[in-house]
């Protein structure tokens, strides 16, 4: 597994890339929650009250780096991350500093 830090508006990010045979999840924690790939399931993470969006890729089939899931755009939230302004069609970025 890969991790790298990002920088976000209010805080720092952990990005993290987890390669399992044909698939790779991508996802990156913010202080407040997570923007990840489209293998997560952030209806069953708002639950358990963690505000948490996935992502769909600008470019290609689907979100293979960090770089991808920061420029992809927002495609599903869940109702803590709605609370916090994240809504479809932003990029991951734009939802990231709303996490930080």
């Amino acid at each position: 597994m890969k991790s790298e830090e990002i920088q976000l508006e209010n805080s720092m990010g952990t990005g993290y890339v987890l390669p399992l045979g044909p698939v790779t999840l991508v996802w990156v924690v913010a202080r407040r929650g997570l923007v990840g790939c489209g293998a997560f399931d952030v209806a069953a993470l708002g639950r358990f009250g963690y505000p948490a969006a996935r992502v769909r890729p600008v470019c290609g089939d689907s979100v293979a780096t960090i770089e991808d899931l920061v420029w992809g755009v927002i495609k599903e939230t869940n109702v803590p991350a709605q609370k916090m302004g994240i809504s479809n069609g932003m990029s991951g970025k734009e939802a990231l500093d709303l996490l930080s």
